[in-house]
Formats: structure tokens, sequence, C-alpha cells
């Protein structure tokens, strides 16, 4: 029986398994809420908890009419795969069919096959330790496939053989990298075989699955666990090539450092804000493509406008949002701007880097912290004294002027209006001056902004 500490989980969901005992079904929770309670030693129907799966012999239409009852909500999208969902009391429930799915060997789409025992359900989940099942309403947990043993053990296998468990689903490979580091297990070395020899079926997996997977992946504690995994697998080559490619051959002579490892070791620095780490993740892959050996020495040159170049290219590939692929592509690109300013900062200089970074500047400077992995202690205390430095120089500055939204001192009716100028090309290369002006001298107020630029248009005359 299960410990005492998991009793709440009977009140949150008493009325709901009563109704399908009553009906003649059983009914059972399933997923991840029945392994972290084990793991963390909390309930899975604690109020953190907002949603909770469930699976059972009734059929999908049963379900449905079950769920009506004393439901506040039905939906029903997910019903041709046997799965109804429902608002209940505030809370999500997902009920579904016990069933198996396979892949087609051509297709994305799963084919489902309902079934009618709990066993054959969990035979057909990712890992043993997410193929566990508590039956409702008596709290008996139903392991077949030892994954309480192998949360003990730390072990990370599959029910059946991985080779076929990764045919069924191939984005299982891509997240047992998420469970490796997620619950610092170890996998069995015919899980790591099968993932080298078949990572080749990824490719019938959609993008948003993969892109979502990768997601989850990012934020995790210490994701270069399972970053790692996918690389030395094979994996990466399927959904994220550039990142193997960051293994760069070690060279006796020009001893430079792996930038796979350097890149890794900035993400896991980095905060698990998501489009940050995957900054982090995608900061270097212009290396490979601008490396270049010049007196005894490694370069790459412009390699943060080729990387934000292929890391657009990659995000899109992986259908990422529009606003995350500009977040992104941007970190990249201004990766180095902080290194541009080595002989100090000028009010000029500080003026200009907040209005390129704009509304990324905390994610930005995060980054640039974080992109020192270097063991010289003494170089790293300098890079971290001119970010503290650049940190307070703008502090001062946005102290006396509106630092995050600068604009010129004048606007387009004021130009037109002093200049006799109607809407037009013109009108906008003046108020280009204007901000240029006011990024080098700061604010000039009006008068002095009239001034100059009567004097501007002259000249242009």
């Amino acid at each position: 029986m299960f410990p005492d500490r998991l009793r709440p989980l009977v009140e949150a969901t008493a009325d709901l398994s009563d109704r399908f005992v009553a009906a003649g079904h059983s009914l059972y929770l399933v997923g991840g809420s029945v392994r972290d309670a084990i793991v963390a030693g909390s309930s899975p129907g604690g109020d953190d908890v907002a949603d909770l799966d469930f699976t059972t012999d009734a059929g999908p239409d049963e379900i449905e009419a079950l769920l009506r009852q004393g439901s506040e909500a039905v939906w029903t999208q997910g019903k041709r795969f046997g799965t109804i969902a429902c608002l209940r009391k505030g809370r999500r429930y997902e009920v579904t069919t016990h069933r198996a799915e396979v892949y087609r060997p051509d297709s994305r789409k799963p084919e489902v096959a309902f079934g009618d025992t709990i066993e054959a359900d969990l035979s057909r989940r990712d890992f043993t330790v997410n193929a566990m099942a508590l039956r409702l309403p008596e709290l008996e947990l139903v392991d077949p496939f030892g994954g309480l043993a192998d949360l003990a053990d730390r072990r990370l296998r599959t029910p059946i053989d991985p080779e076929g468990s990764f045919a069924d689903d191939p984005l299982r490979m891509l997240r047992a990298a998420r469970f490796l580091a997620k619950l610092e297990l170890e996998p069995d070395p015919e899980l790591v075989e099968a993932v080298r020899s078949g990572h080749g079926r990824l490719a019938i997996v959609s993008a948003e699955r993969i892109r979502d997977e990768l997601d989850k992946i990012l934020v995790l504690p210490v994701p270069s666990v399972a970053l790692w995994f996918v690389v030395r697998t094979g994996l990466a080559d399927e959904f994220l090539p550039e990142l193997p490619a960051l293994a760069l051959e070690q060279d006796p002579v020009h001893r430079h450092k792996d930038v796979l490892a350097h890149t890794l070791a900035v993400v896991d620095k980095t905060s698990p804000d998501r489009l940050l780490r995957l900054a982090a993740l995608l900061h270097d892959v212009g290396k490979p493509r601008t490396r270049a050996f010049v007196d005894g020495g490694v370069t790459f040159h412009h390699h943060e406008v080729v990387g934000a170049r292929m890391a657009r290219q990659r995000m899109q590939a992986l259908r990422y949002a529009n606003e995350d692929v500009e977040t992104v592509t941007e970190l990249v690109n201004l990766h180095l701007r902080f290194h541009t300013y080595r002989l100090g900062w000028t009010d000029r200089a500080v003026r200009r880097y907040v209005r390129d970074a704009g509304p990324l500047l905390g994610r930005l400077n995060e980054l640039t912290r974080c992109d020192c992995t270097t063991r010289n202690a003494a170089k790293a205390r300098a890079l971290a004294r001119r970010m503290d430095e650049l940190e307070a120089r703008i502090a001062v500055l946005r102290a006396q002027e509106e630092l995050d939204a600068i604009r010129p001192d004048l606007d387009g009716t004021q130009v037109m209006e002093e200049l006799g100028l109607t809407p037009g090309r013109e009108v906008g290369r003046a108020l280009a001056y204007l901000l240029e002006l006011r990024l080098d001298e700061g604010p000039l107020g009006e008068e002095e902004a009239r001034r100059r630029l009567r004097g501007w248009w002259e000249a242009q005359a």
C-alpha cells in the first residue's frame, strides 16, 4: 500500500473514482504525478498540482458520460485518441481509455488501439519510472515493470525493449535525455545503443514536438547532462546539427578550447529562462564557419553575425514563434558587443549599448557574464569587474535621463514645423540625425535641438 502521506489524493479524486467504480470500471492515476510523489515525497493530489492524468478500461463514450456529471466543463478534442478532459472544482483532469499507440513507419500520426488492462497500458509508456499507476480509490501501486526499483537504483529503462519502445514513438529518445537530467538517472546500455542506432527515426516526429521537448530540457537545473547525451548518441544530428559541430577538432599546435564544452557550460550558468538558455545554446554556432588560424592562434571573426543568421534558420525549422526567434537571434548578434568597449565606457557608448539591447538588456548582460568560462581567475575577475562598471554607468545615466526610451529631442511634427517640410523621407533623415545627436551627447533640450537641426539642414542644402 502507498504511504499515508498520499491519502489527500483520495479526497481529491473520491467523487471521480466513485463514479467510475459504480459504473463497473477501474480508474488509475498515471503519469509524472505518481513518479514525482515517490521522488519528492509529496502528494500528487496537493494544491501544487493543477492537472491529473488517469487511465481506465471504460471507452471514450463512457468516459465522456461519466465526466459530464459534476464537471464545470468537458473537452473532447482528444476523443479519437481515447482522451476526455474536464474541469472539476478548479482542477483539470484527463481520463484516457487503456491504449497502445504505434507509429506507422512513414507517418507522424500515431495509430491508436484501445486495450482493457492496466498492465498493457503501462507497457506502452516511455520508461519504467513513468510506467507506474495508483489504483483508485484504494491507492494500490501497480508497478509491473519495476519502476520503483529503477528510481531507487537511478536507472533509466524502457518497459519493453528500447528499440520497440522508440519505434512506437521516436520522441522518446529525446525524452530519455530529459529524464536523465531531471531525475539524475543513468541510462541502461541497451537504451543508449538503441538511440545510437535508431536516432534517424526522429525524422518522422513533428518539429513542434521536438521543439517543445528541447524547451523542457533547457529549463532543467543542469541541462548539459541531457545535451551531452543527445550529442554523444548522434540524436542532435537530427534536429540540432549545429551543436555537435561545435566540438571542433583539437589541434596540437593551435590549442583552442572545445567550443561545445564551453557552450554547454554557459547554458548551465544562465538562469532557467527558456529564451536566455536557448541564446546561450546558440551563441557560438557561427564559430565553425568563421574559424581561421592566424599567427599561431585561432580567430572567429564576425561569428556573432553568422551565428545569428544560423540561429534564425534553426529556430524557424523548429517552428518557434516569430517573437522567440527575434529575441534569441538578437541576443546572439549582440553577445560580443560588451567586448568592443575594452578601453572604457563613454556616455555615448553606454547609450548605444542600452538602445541596441532594448528590452533584452538584462538577458544580454547575464549572457555576457556567463560567457566567461575561463579557468583563469584573474581574467574572470577582470571581466566581472568591467561588467559591474558598465551596469553602474547604466544606473547613473538612467537616473539622469530617459535611458530606456531614447528618442530625438524633437518629434516629426516639430521637425516639419522647423524646416517647413511635409511628411516624407527628409523628415525621417532629420529625425535620424537628431537621434544620433541624442545618443552622442545626451538630451539637448528643444531650443538647442532646433538650432542644431537648422545648421544640419543648411549644410544639406
